[in-house]
């Protein structure tokens, strides 16, 4: 399904029924990165999962996507089907539109869940990374870029036991055009620290973190956040950076027991 936003095309799908959660997926993903996690969840709940501006099948925007700008354009789709209450789901970059929007919306948020993410802005090492992937894209080399960055997605040791999702993630990568990659990198090399919005505790708040992570080294990462109490942390303990295919059936329970509990 699309929605039409300023002029331009947000695919989203839209199953099951319930409360509301909604999945947002990481940099250089889709939504279809949360094929048969997302079709399980829609057995208790309504589940939308949703293209992010440049990725998928939407439309790129311009040449900077802001975490608030598409947070925004998420914002406008709730008002579009009429939803007043979500849970909200952001893996990677997802998780930083997800903070985005429990800045901008607090109140729309019954709670939300940052998967494998984190509320603290880039490091000037990580732009600088960023620019180095800017300028590979724009020589038309995103495929000597994206294949290395989903490996690095999921455990070393999960390499071969999840060969045909790493093969997914990598077909799922190649499609992005080059402009949606550019903005994106442009829009996260620009966010700022969400961790004050992230310790207020407005909003119930799941925080799941894989034990072998190559992008977030939980251990130091954990121990700058004074979570508050309405807020739990999981770590798993045999997942890299994509904890809802690693450990997939236990994800779903730990998301599913949270929104009974809090939402």
């Amino acid at each position: 399904m699309f929605f039409l936003y300023r002029g331009r095309r947000i695919h989203y799908t839209d199953s099951g029924d319930g409360a509301v959660i909604v999945l947002l997926h990481g940099y250089l993903e889709s939504s279809e990165v949360w094929n048969g996690f997302s079709g399980k969840l829609a057995l208790s709940f309504r589940v939308i999962s949703v293209d992010l501006p440049g990725c998928g099948l939407s439309d790129v925007f311009g040449e900077v996507h802001s975490m608030e700008f598409m947070a925004v354009a998420i914002k406008e789709l709730f008002d579009h089907l009429g939803i007043i209450k979500v849970f909200l789901t952001g893996h990677s970059l997802g998780g930083y539109v997800t903070l985005a929007f429990l800045e901008l919306f607090p109140d729309l948020l019954s709670g939300y869940c940052l998967f494998h993410s984190q509320p603290f802005a880039d490091t000037p090492a990580a732009i600088e990374k960023r620019k180095r992937e800017i300028e590979i894209v724009k020589m038309g080399k995103k495929n000597l870029m994206y294949p290395d960055n989903v490996i690095k997605m999921f455990a070393s040791s999960n390499l071969e036991k999840f060969s045909d999702a790493l093969q997914r993630s990598k077909n799922i990568a190649s499609r992005i055009p080059g402009e949606g990659i550019i903005a994106v990198l442009n829009g996260m090399m620009i966010r700022t620290s969400r961790l004050t919005f992230m310790e207020e505790g407005k909003v119930p708040c799941l925080w799941i973190l894989g034990s072998m992570d190559n992008y977030i080294p939980h251990d130091f990462i954990q121990k700058q956040v004074n979570l508050p109490d309405n807020a739990k942390i999981v770590i798993l303990a045999n997942s890299g950076h994509m904890g809802f295919v690693e450990e997939e059936e236990f994800t779903i329970r730990t998301i599913r027991e949270f929104v009974s509990e809090y939402v």
